[in-house]
């Protein structure tokens, strides 16, 4: 009874002990709080294991702990030391871990239990047979060394005074090292997942009167699952203490490591100029935020730092790293013309991705840097954020504009990595401990906002004046498209309303052995140093978005210009738009002169060539109406569709032309149903001119009109046209017919079979009866008929009246039809013995008249009749 009873009393005690010890203040001397806490930033880090053994301390039957690391990190409110106690049970049963307690021994005397950190703070357990390692963490206050730091091991003892027994020491070298040399694998852990790290470089870089230090870490996967960053922190570590927190590479966050994949890690900060770089240190922490505290993890020697050179020779390939990918870079191509004392640079940057994983492009800043250091920003959009394939290649066109002040034979194309919003420098003071080779650590690191910008290249510029564009000469390119031959087709000008319109005509041909997508192209031109870009217009069949091997495309490009205005040079940029932002597909310039206009004879044909409007036209009748003051010109095309299903033909647009350079608008009339396959339609045109205009070589200049980017239909307004021909026109004029037996007002023939003229005796009126056919030539379509059928009746005194006869309403079509219409005069009153009236018809078209036939008839005089009696 007695026995159990002090059983009871000693497990009551050894509960009271281990709360002690859990409650037990973690610090050695009192703690002077600074303001220099530090805000938990993600980084890359990782979790130490057991590489070498300071010491062991047998606990036990079968069991043992060994001291397998310690560590030590300043903190606000007091330095961090943490150790690992690897505990072996070789036992044939469990062995609790409450009945074995640890304690931090400092150089001073104090002595302070160490609690488990709350990833340890479940482990209870030694299975049988089996290790268990635990990490502790004591608050050291303002101990920052691990000279004479000892680790005492003490177990459960219900004999022993206080019931704890300790059962050994281990004490910390004095040569121990907290962090791994450079060339040296630690065998670690990061997320519970085995890993070997060892420290690859140390570079210093120097941009914009900043140093800036880049830090790679070599880590690879040696266990069975996906390593993902688990979120630590990680500094830059002086060897006087002096801490910088780093950040990530941006190309690399929330990195992943696949089972046996290696990996270089990079890590960016900057430091002072004056900071010295000798025996420097990557150090990893882990913020326990249950504890809230930073515990210290792995940490490696860097190698001696190294400047690299930047500096790419003209057409040098340089190979930069994008999270572990292999990427070549080349400044492919740079060329350059004078523009208002301007250089107008433009570049194309190669970028290739010879690593066998898609990687994408970080966030770039790039300026054209003079001899002397000025600098002249160059939009990066189309290459930041840009995904590149496996063995994909991509040309990115860039533009810059450089004074012709600055030297331009010397320039440098700096390509600069932005890594955004990362941990400024934060300087502590020196601290000195020799507890061991690196013992002492910086008693502050600060984070803040300040963007990091490290210089990749400095890519030499070739000097070469870009060449004006010649007609008819094959020129190749290289966009961030694919490869291509281009070539300027035709530079013409022609009248538009009260402007001018230049049209200039391209061809591209697809050269390489995969297709070429073509994006959304937009057009600018320009006239000398005259910017028509808000008036430009460009055209591309739609057909042509994608071309295939060895296919090519025209492109056409359109800015009116006021018809006074004289030019020698004419540039052209082609371009789409990236993230809102214009990205050039080709520009070029040239002084070639205007191409003349193609010309077609008379009697010959103008091809419409569009996707489902091909068609052929062709003159049908020519015709000038002659009036007092002026003429109209009026011709009749017959357009015949060539496509083998129904649809609508483009909208033609024409000018009259004269051979001394007069032009005049025409006015067309086109039919806005859809032409069947084969079916013909009649499309007008006519224009008022001066009687003093020779119209005997009349030509009209026909071409399809442009609205927005595809071609117009009957029915809209155009803002253009393309593929302008002179067609050579024949204009007639046709004798009046001397009777009215057919008559033809185009598409109608009118056949007048007869006509009966009367007058009641003493009347003052003459009735007349036609019967006609009207028949219409239905072979093709039409559009409004806008002219009129003028009847003049010319009676036996020789005196004429006219009637306008609206064809459709009047006058029907069909056979054998009856009209019916009255003329008065008070001389017909007088009218005894009859006579001849005279029919005479005129096709009238906007107020001015062409006769088209007459024929003379019998007036019949009717006697009244006496009424029957």
């Amino acid at each position: 009874m007695r026995k159990h009873r002090r059983t009871y009393v000693a497990m009551l005690l050894s509960t009271f002990i281990i709360s002690q010890l859990s409650a037990y203040s973690a610090s050695a001397a009192p703690v002077k709080t600074t303001n220099n806490v530090n805000s938990p930033t993600k980084v890359a880090a990782l979790e130490p294991s057991p590489t070498t053994k300071l010491g062991s301390v047998q606990l036990g039957a079968g069991v043992n702990a060994t001291l397998e690391d310690i560590r030590l990190w300043p903190q606000a409110g007091g330095n961090i030391l943490t150790y690992t106690l690897n505990y072996a049970n070789g036992g044939s049963s469990n062995a609790g871990l409450i009945h074995y307690f640890s304690r931090v021994v400092t150089s001073g005397g104090t002595v302070i239990p160490g609690n488990p950190i709350t990833a340890d703070a479940l482990k209870k357990s030694i299975d049988s047979k089996q290790n268990l390692r635990v990490t502790y963490y004591v608050n050291v206050g303002q101990t920052n060394s691990l000279n004479g730091i000892k680790i005492a091991m003490y177990v459960w003892d219900a004999k022993a005074k206080g019931y704890l027994r300790q059962a050994g020491s281990i004490g910390v070298p004095a040569s121990y090292s907290q962090s791994t040399l450079h060339g040296k694998i630690l065998n670690t852990t990061m997320s519970d997942i085995p890993v070997a790290a060892s420290s690859e470089s140390f570079q210093i870089y120097k941009y914009s009167s900043k140093v800036y230090a880049k830090i790679g870490l070599n880590v690879t996967n040696k266990g069975n699952k996906v390593l993902s960053d688990p979120g630590y922190k990680a500094y830059l570590v002086t060897a006087s203490g002096t801490a910088f927190e780093l950040a990530l590479d941006s190309s690399q966050a929330g990195y992943k490591i696949q089972p046996q994949e290696k990996k270089t890690i990079y890590y960016l900060t900057e430091i002072p100029s004056y900071l010295k770089t000798d025996n420097m240190r990557l150090q990893f922490v882990q913020r326990d935020e249950t504890l809230k505290v930073d515990l210290p993890q792995s940490a490696y020697k860097l190698p001696a730092a190294t400047t690299p050179d930047l500096t790419v020779a003209k057409g040098v390939t340089k190979k930069i790293i994008i999270n572990n990918n292999s990427v070549e870079t080349q400044l492919s191509n740079a060329a350059v013309y004078a523009e208002n004392e301007t250089g107008m640079w433009t570049f194309q940057l190669r970028f290739k991705n010879t690593g066998n994983k898609a990687v994408t492009l970080p966030n770039y800043e790039l300026a054209v840097k003079s001899a002397k250091g000025t600098s002249f920003p160059v939009n990066a959009n189309g290459i930041n954020g840009l995904l590149l394939k496996p063995l994909e290649e991509k040309v990115i066109s860039l533009k810059a504009q450089v004074p012709l002040s600055v030297e331009q034979n010397t320039l440098q194309l700096q390509m600069i990595e932005s890594v955004g919003s990362t941990p400024d420098k934060s300087i502590s003071p020196d601290n000195t401990g020799s507890g061991g080779s690196d013992a002492g650590t910086g008693s502050g690191t600060g984070s803040n906002t300040a963007k990091l910008t490290i210089p990749v290249a400095y890519f030499t510029i070739p000097y070469t004046l870009r060449p004006d564009t010649q007609k008819g000469q094959d020129y190749r390119t290289t966009n961030d498209y694919g490869t291509f031959n281009y070539r300027l087709l035709s530079v013409q000008r022609f009248p538009w309303k009260d402007d001018d319109i230049i049209v200039a005509k391209l061809n591209i041909n697809n050269t390489q052995s995969v297709n070429l997508s073509l994006p959304d192209l937009k057009g600018a031109v320009k006239l000398d140093n005259n910017d028509l870009t808000g008036s430009t217009e460009l055209f591309m069949d739609k057909e042509f978005q994608s071309l295939a091997p060895g296919k090519s495309a025209d492109i056409y490009v359109m800015a009116k210009v006021p018809y006074t205005q004289k030019f020698d040079k004419l540039s052209i940029n082609l371009y789409t738009t990236v993230k809102e932002e214009p990205v050039s597909f080709l520009s070029f310039t040239t002084d070639s002169m205007i191409n003349a206009v193609a010309q077609i004879e008379r009697g010959g044909s103008y091809d419409v060539i569009a996707k489902g409007k091909n068609a052929k036209v062709q003159e049908n009748k020519t015709t000038i109406y002659e009036g007092v003051n002026s003429n109209i010109v009026y011709s009749e095309l017959l357009l015949s569709s060539e496509e083998k299903r129904q649809g609508k033909m483009a909208r033609l647009q024409g000018y009259f032309a004269t051979p001394n350079g007069e032009l005049f608008e025409a006015v067309s009339n086109q039919p806005d149903t859809s032409a069947t396959p084969g079916g013909k339609q009649l499309v007008t045109f006519w224009a008022k001119v001066p009687k003093s205009v020779n119209l005997s070589d009349v030509a009209l200049y026909l071409g399809p009109g442009i609205t927005g980017n595809k071609l117009s239909e009957p029915g809209q307004e155009p803002t253009g046209f393309i593929n302008i021909a002179s067609l050579d026109l024949n204009p007639v004029a046709t004798p009046p017919e001397n009777n009215l037996s057919k008559v033809t007002l185009y598409p109608y023939t009118l056949s007048m079979l007869r006509s009966d003229g009367r007058n009641l005796l003493g009347t003052d009126t003459i009735n007349i009866i036609m019967n006609y056919d009207l028949l219409r030539d239905v072979s093709y379509d039409m559009g409004t008929f806008n002219h009129k059928l003028v009847l003049k009746m010319t009676d036996p005194y020789g005196q004429s009246q006219e009637k306008s006869l609206a064809i459709g309403t009047d006058l029907t079509e069909g056979s054998n039809n009856t009209f019916s219409l009255s003329f008065s005069n008070p001389t017909y009153k007088k009218l005894v013995n009859g006579g001849a009236y005279r029919i005479t018809l005129y096709d009238e078209f906007q107020g001015e008249r062409i006769e088209l036939a007459s024929q003379a008839y019998t007036l019949y005089i009717d006697r009244t009749l006496t009424s029957d009696k």
